[in-house]
């Protein structure tokens, strides 16, 4: 427990995007996480495209080649960040109270965090994102269960992606769960938040 919230739920926004653009969903998760508490920091990089937007990593000629890198790259930014906006909100050193959910750029550096075996969290929820790397995480840091979520008319990262993330994490370890719905693009639909808010309230039901 950390005073009146008892878990921790990360947003972590797209490329171009701010945390604040994900916040909103703190409303509806809150019907199936009353005692949580929510964060959504910024990425630590300006955004490419300038503005006050962020970016955890560069999509400047990024191709199926080089994103790997790119992620690897990005890898000790991305710690610090979380590890800041974990530890403000009281829960450093609690990451079985702590989970992820991702949104497109999010989505995909929550899959790495998990699959590296560097933030063992309790759930993540990652939504229309893709898995650049290798699922090498160790068997302890496997025990986090995963939902994917993917539109099929997802025209900037295609649903496939999803398909491939969920047969690597499996083999890997990872209990999957996955969501595809039709006619949605690259957005969150409310099923979809639905469908997180029950799947995160299983994993941090208070023990």
């Amino acid at each position: 427990m950390s005073g009146p919230n008892d878990s921790l739920v990360v947003f972590l926004h797209g490329v171009g995007a701010l945390g604040a653009d994900l916040v909103p969903l703190a409303e509806p998760l809150s019907a199936f996480l009353p005692s949580a508490a929510f964060v959504a920091p910024d990425a630590p990089a300006r955004f490419d495209g300038g503005g006050p937007a962020r970016q955890w990593f560069s999509v400047a000629g990024i191709t199926a080649e080089n994103r790997p890198r790119r992620v690897e790259q990005a890898r000790e930014a991305f710690d610090r960040v979380i590890s800041a906006a974990i530890a403000e909100r009281g829960f450093d050193g609690q990451l079985d109270r702590v989970a992820f959910f991702g949104f497109s750029q999010g989505a995909i550096m929550a899959l790495d965090a998990i699959a590296s075996g560097r933030w063992p969290v309790a759930a993540v929820v990652a939504a229309s994102g893709r898995l650049p790397g290798a699922a090498d995480a160790p068997a302890a840091a496997a025990a986090t269960p995963v939902l994917l979520l993917h539109g099929e008319a997802d025209a900037t990262v295609p649903a496939e992606e999803s398909r491939r993330a969920a047969t690597r994490l499996k083999a890997a370890g990872f209990n999957v769960e996955a969501r595809f719905f039709a006619r949605l693009g690259h957005a969150l639909s409310a099923d979809g938040v639905e469908a997180a808010g029950a799947f995160l309230a299983r994993a941090l039901k208070p023990v």
